[in-house]
């Protein structure tokens, strides 16, 4: 049985946007939401994004959480990402899927095991989910996803490709 897994709205959000969210569940089976991520969804709806309608994925399931006082004493935590981490800090044997920079520090302090958005798709290549993660990546950006330069060409070396797009096997046999 694969690991039910904790996400944020950010994950769920870009994958989506990528026509990639059930990588999420064809990696992991279950994923968890706090409440807060629903609302962000929603609030993101409102404004005429592009966002999945979650209640009815089945696969993912939502939580309600409340937020200990050493959360909540954190002012540039949003709502989804510090129910997330409360939700992570009660269920540690869960994987967090967190891309905010804040949150994932915190993560790390608590001993919290995290990824984010680009190791899910990493993951997806090393699995055979997707075949190349150079142009994924390159569109995740184009969705208006941060990434550093230095993180992307760490991924494609770990992936097998490079940043000229060629994998590191073929590279030998090209002119």
């Amino acid at each position: 049985m694969r690991e039910p897994v904790i996400s944020n709205t950010s994950p769920v959000f870009y994958l989506h946007r990528l026509g990639l969210l059930d990588l999420l569940a064809k990696l992991y089976g279950e994923i968890i939401i706090p409440n807060a991520v629903l609302e962000e969804l929603e609030e993101g709806k409102k404004s005429g994004e592009d966002v999945p309608d979650v209640r009815k994925i089945a696969w993912i399931k939502i939580r309600s959480i409340s937020i200990p006082p050493a959360i909540t004493i954190i002012p540039d935590l949003g709502k989804g990402e510090s129910e997330a981490l409360a939700l992570a800090l009660m269920e540690k044997q869960h994987l967090l899927i967190i891309d905010d920079a804040l949150a994932r520090e915190i993560a790390g302090l608590q001993s919290i095991r995290f990824t984010g958005t680009a190791g899910i798709l990493l993951k997806a290549k090393k699995n055979g989910f997707i075949n190349e993660l150079k142009p994924v990546l390159y569109r995740l950006k184009d969705a208006g996803f941060y990434i550093r330069e230095r993180l992307l060409f760490d991924l494609l070396k770990l992936s097998g490709e490079d940043f000229l797009g060629s994998s590191t096997k073929d590279r030998g046999l090209r002119d």
